[in-house]
């Protein structure tokens, strides 16, 4: 079958609005710092009428990992969920700027508003992130196209789809279209609390599924142990290919018996917003040209450094420069 997307992601389209603050504004909004939370509406409206000087992007964990591989060229295809609503319509068309094909026209009618999330920033780089779900959490299986999700070479899922029934039966039949057209399907465990709420689901994703990328505390709440070496040695018996990111260390990725250990170089944050998403992006770009598995990895981490060096989740340089620049093409 002749494939139309070198990458489709499946994931929340979730407009993210970013402010920078202080530690003192978290305290006096209740807001807990350095993690994402869940808003009711109510008080999603609330954090979004306080912030001053908002900046909005088309966001969501995997569509921020699909503009990183538009930025590097690919063709990529978006399946989300927005309402036809005046942030529904700013985040179809800037998914479209940014080269990525948002394969779902805005939904009208009655139904939940367009997610959104208020991003906090501290000066030290640490986001806060307070997310109403909205809409996007309503993606079911009659959102996803075949001709879609089967003429892609790789899918790339979105674990926190998992937290309804509805998402988990789009990604399931995603999976399965992609695989079945030829296609390779794999996921993101997105957060460890999530991992908590799914780890019976998620266990077998890892065995049935292409590849799977975590982070250390995600691995360790998977296997629920506090041995991250003996985790990933579990995963990586499960599965065909592992990715274990750990913020300022070593990246570790193993397939067979490749195993590559990446380092990282360090760098102070202007923003870490995306830097788990961009990673994606590099180590996608890499699995979707063929590339070692050292490379994938080191592309990976040159993005995430990218992205962590100024505010907001996308990149802002030419990615395919700096890969040039540090000899990785």
């Amino acid at each position: 079958m002749t494939k139309t997307y070198q990458v489709v992601g499946i994931g929340n389209a979730v407009v993210d609005v970013l402010t920078q603050c202080d530690d003192a504004f978290l305290d006096l909004m209740g807001i807990q710092k350095g993690v994402m939370q869940l808003v009711e509406r109510a008080r999603g409206e609330m954090l979004y009428e306080a912030m001053e000087k908002r900046k909005r992007a088309p966001g969501g964990s995997v569509a921020n990992t699909l503009a990183g591989l538009g930025n590097l060229g690919l063709a990529t295809g978006f399946i989300g969920r927005v309402h036809d609503d005046a942030l529904g319509r700013f985040y179809a068309e800037g998914m479209a700027e940014g080269g990525t094909d948002f394969v779902n026209p805005p939904v009208s009618g009655g139904e939940l508003p367009t997610s959104r999330s208020m991003i906090f920033v501290s000066p030290d780089g640490e986001r806060s992130m307070n997310t109403y779900l909205g809409i996007s959490a309503e993606l079911g299986p009659d959102d996803v196209p075949e001709d879609v999700a089967g003429r892609s070479e790789i899918l790339f899922l979105e674990g926190y789809l998992y937290d309804k029934p509805k998402g988990k039966a789009a990604f399931e039949r995603a999976a399965r279209v992609c695989r079945a057209g030829g296609g390779r399907a794999g996921i993101a465990l997105s957060d460890p609390f999530c991992v908590d709420r799914h780890r019976a689901d998620f266990r077998k994703l890892v065995r049935d599924l292409d590849f799977v990328i975590g982070n250390e505390h995600e691995w360790t709440s998977l296997y629920e142990t506090d041995d991250l070496g003996a985790a990933l040695e579990q995963a990586a018996s499960e599965s065909g290919l592992i990715v274990c990111t750990r913020s300022g260390h070593d990246v570790v990725l193993v397939q067979g018996e490749d195993e590559a250990i990446v380092p990282v170089r360090q760098v102070t944050p202007v923003d870490a917003t995306g830097a788990g998403d961009q990673f994606a992006a590099g180590f996608l770009y890499g699995l979707a040209t063929d590339r070692p598995l050292e490379v994938c990895g080191r592309m990976g981490v040159v993005a995430a450094a990218e992205v962590i060096g100024h505010f907001g989740a996308r990149p802002e340089a030419d990615l395919k420069a700096l890969f040039r620049d540090t000899g990785l093409i």
